[in-house]
């Protein structure tokens, strides 16, 4: 397996825009003891905080974890919880040349109280309007800029519903990473499911699928998905589909081949952030290579080690590697 190894070498040379909704993963840990007077809600001891990159953030957090370049792209609050963002992309050495503050928005804050691990409760604070028409031409110049000078690989697109990627932005970046030809790869939701028209790498998931084609089914089969990838393709003319299909593994089509990777044996603990080492991983994979069958394969395996860890993690290269270097010999 000496060309996975090779692939895994030229990680380094990569060069990322990660594009999107950045936010910051609290997590407050505890034990639980007794049930409240005041209320039949559990009573949780805190005895540790923790402050961890989620969102897009989590998934240029991937790029670096892996030894990729990555610059994150999007607009925050001037808060608190903006500061504390900006050094934790700082001290995972992600660029934020072209992050934008203002203080018009919050940053979103997702606050998890965990204990034993499983979480009872989230709390967000969060704005999720989108951008006015003022910071979306200033992410518009962010991204021209990044472009010009950084001449990235790739160009990632995470979407969390919470306002920075807008239907005329998302056309409009597009737009320009084609005249630029850079590669892009779309991370959707379901407000902009039918948005990111020519991008190169499309990655749902199974439930933002049937949700975006308004389709209910059980079973999945490969002619299934080969049909949702060709009423998927007739809308947005994309180059490779990539759908995560849970503990089924994960389903890829590009114009000459198509199936489904079956998942590896894994003990879950928490899936959460596994999306994010997917199309950050899938991204790596395909700037360097042009392979979406090697893609598919590299991404399915990450997305499963992530959810070994509690919380949003980003995935660990030398792990990935012996991985890789296993299970695809």
């Amino acid at each position: 397996m000496e060309d996975i190894d090779k692939l895994f070498k030229t990680f380094s040379s990569l060069r990322v825009g990660v594009i999107g909704d950045v936010m910051l993963d609290t997590y407050m840990w505890g034990n639980v003891e007794r049930i409240s007077p005041e209320a039949p809600v559990p009573v949780v001891s805190m005895h540790h905080r923790e402050q961890r990159i989620g969102g897009a953030g989590n998934v240029a957090l991937n790029i670096c974890s892996l030894g990729g370049k990555a610059s994150i792209i999007s607009v925050i609050g001037n808060d608190e919880e903006g500061k504390k963002l900006q050094d934790l992309f700082n001290e995972n050495q992600i660029d934020t040349s072209y992050l934008a503050q203002s203080g018009d928005r919050i940053t979103t804050n997702k606050i998890r109280i965990i204990s034993r691990n499983q979480q009872m409760m989230r709390l967000d604070a969060e704005i999720t309007n989108d951008l006015n028409s003022e910071l979306e031409n200033l992410l518009f110049e962010s991204l021209t800029q990044f472009i010009n000078k950084e001449k990235p690989n790739i160009i990632i697109f995470e979407d969390y519903n919470k306002g920075v990627l807008t239907e005329n932005f998302i056309s409009r970046a597009i737009s320009l990473c084609r005249r630029k030809k850079v590669i892009t790869a779309a991370d959707p939701k379901r407000k902009n499911f039918f948005s990111y028209r020519h991008v190169d790498i499309y990655k749902p998931n199974l439930k933002e699928v049937k949700e975006g084609l308004n389709l209910i089914f059980d079973e999945v089969s490969l002619s299934l998905l080969k049909n949702i990838h060709a009423e998927i393709h007739k809308l947005l003319k994309h180059r490779v589909s990539l759908i995560t299909l849970s503990e089924k593994g994960i389903f890829y089509q590009d114009s000459n081949n198509a199936a489904i990777i079956p998942s590896h044996m894994r003990k879950i603990s928490d899936v959460s952030g596994a999306g994010d080492t997917v199309i950050a991983v899938a991204s790596l994979v395909y700037a360097a290579t042009q392979n979406a069958h090697l893609m598919a394969e590299v991404a399915n395996i990450a997305g499963g080690l992530v959810c070994e860890e509690v919380g949003t993690a980003a995935v660990k290269k030398e792990k990935l590697l012996q991985e890789c270097m296993f299970l695809l010999s």
